[in-house]
């Protein structure tokens, strides 16, 4: 069997929607051939490419045609392509944590890899290098509202939002949240020592 239809083959295994990436059929061929097979299968329709080196089995909608992965979803794929650890920044962090409404155009993620920007549809994720410490957080929820509050700054945070904040922290894995606070600044340690159990 071809090197395509291998990956062909592959591909239509997959739910639709499913990202695809180079890497995932590295035991097919080498990049080369791997590159040249998912381009006839893009000219064929059976994937769509989304951003360089990604592309998609397509989900097509009755009414509003090829239904494209998220930017978000692009960019963990781009995460777990290249190895890299990120953590969402900014006005991203707040709409995660529903302190914002606005979703933002551009996905700024902190990232240990390297600084870069990818278009997807009308969306940019731009990949912000940061020191390591930065993308050590483990916990899901902790990493998001350590980068909220830095956004939001010091002294600025209002009781309703502080509150939200906690309740939000009190899901999250008190290991995770216990390791996370250590890399916090002290301002934003004080705020989410009080999710934990007996503190205050």
């Amino acid at each position: 069997m071809s090197i395509e239809k291998q990956i062909e083959k592959s591909i239509k295994s997959k739910p639709k929607g499913t990202l695809v990436l180079p890497d995932d059929f590295m035991t097919f061929g080498s990049a080369e051939a791997i590159r040249k097979a998912l381009g006839r299968l893009e000219d064929k329709k059976v994937i769509v490419r989304v951003a360089h080196g990604i592309y998609v089995r397509p989900k097509i909608s009755k009414w509003a045609g090829v239904l494209t992965p998220s930017a978000e979803e692009v960019a963990e794929a781009i995460a777990k392509r290249d190895r890299i650890r990120t953590v969402p920044s900014g006005g991203y962090a707040l709409n995660a944590l529903g302190l914002s409404n606005q979703v933002p155009v551009n996905i700024v993620l902190l990232t240990d890899g390297s600084a870069r920007e990818i278009k997807v549809g009308k969306r940019t994720i731009k990949f912000k290098k940061t020191t390591p410490k930065n993308v050590l957080a483990k916990g899901k929820i902790s990493r998001l509202v350590i980068q909220a509050l830095k956004e939001i700054g010091n002294g600025n945070i209002t009781a309703e939002e502080e509150n939200k904040l906690l309740a939000l922290l009190k899901n999250e894995v008190e290991n995770d949240l216990r390791h996370d606070i250590t890399l916090a600044p002290v301002w934003i340690r004080k705020i989410i020592k009080k999710a934990l159990p007996n503190e205050k």
